[in-house]
């Protein structure tokens, strides 16, 4: 966010062409529609044995302690992004005040203002407090940063994004729907519900868009199945196998690809930029695992019908 340095056709047929011809037809519709349900019934099981594993009793025990995880994953960039702001407070102002030509006095007051907002910002989600409030400076911060400090690049851009669809994903993990109305029935148009299933459903659009440039370098399997879990995610279909399979793929590159903890040089900056950034997403696809797709999603729909 901040600055880092550096036909054939023969004549009519007869009647019993016609008949085979369109008996062929059926069977290969039929065929398709086999291997269709083939293809889902084990995707079905797939799904199943994530279920089981998710209900093992270790995996309970963390459960009540998973969204707070997944919320301190999504900030850490901006706990980062502070550390190094203010042990290379130097280098911050030189860039802006030097090479972006701001006033001096706008520099500092930007930084120290920035400093105060991701602090503030970040603590207030991980805690639960104010979070309309937080997540909005938390969007600004991001904006602003790349307003200042001109970071108008497309893989910059796609992967901010990213990160505001987990805070919109921590926002939206917030909403208590409410149970009952008059008389104690139950609500049949919850409003709650459908807000938090619109805000759920922007951060899982915006949460998916990093790996639209992520997968431009990787092998073909490792591009197949990141399309497939963006898709799924996006339209929230298997959506916790989904997301589990997106995350541990990021996991995964995460730390072999952006191990910033071997480098000294200029590199290590950029390099702990977009590990921060990943942790961010992993959080924001750990949460959905948590809280499901909402009820804008093929998977909400499957219950009701």
């Amino acid at each position: 966010m901040s600055f880092r340095g550096s036909s054939n056709f023969s004549g009519i047929p007869t009647t019993h062409q016609g008949y085979k011809q369109s008996g062929s037809v059926r069977s290969s519709g039929a065929g398709s529609q086999s291997l269709k349900k083939t293809a889902l019934d084990e995707l079905d099981k797939l799904s199943n044995k994530v279920d089981d594993l998710t209900d093992h009793p270790f995996v309970q025990k963390l459960k009540p302690y998973t969204p707070a995880i997944s919320r301190f994953f999504i900030v850490a960039t901006f706990y980062e992004d502070t550390f190094r702001i203010i042990s290379q407070w130097s280098d911050q102002v030189f860039y802006l005040w030097n090479y972006r030509h701001l006033p001096y006095f706008f520099v500092v007051l930007f930084l120290v203002t920035v400093i105060l907002a991701m602090t503030v910002g970040a603590t207030m989600l991980v805690l639960r407090k104010r979070l309309v409030i937080a997540t909005g400076t938390l969007c600004a911060c991001i904006i602003l940063q790349g307003l200042v400090y001109g970071l108008y690049g497309a893989s910059f851009i796609l992967r901010n994004v990213s990160v505001i669809g987990g805070l919109l994903i921590a926002f939206s993990d917030s909403i208590v729907q409410s149970k009952t109305t008059f008389g104690m029935l139950p609500e049949l148009n919850n409003k709650d519900g459908k807000t938090k299933g619109y805000i759920l459903l922007a951060g899982r659009l915006l949460l998916v868009v990093l790996f639209m440039t992520f997968t431009f370098s990787k092998n073909w399997f490792t591009v197949i199945l990141t399309i497939m879990g963006t898709i799924c995610i996006s339209v929230g279909f298997k959506t916790k196998l989904a997301s589990i399979l997106l995350g541990l793929i990021l996991t995964f590159y995460n730390v072999t690809v952006n191990n910033y903890w071997f480098y000294n040089s200029s590199k290590r900056d950029l390099l702990k930029y977009e590990y921060f950034q990943n942790l961010s997403i992993i959080g924001g696809l750990l949460l959905v695992v948590s809280t499901g797709a909402g009820q804008l999603s093929i998977d909400e729909k499957k219950k009701i019908y």
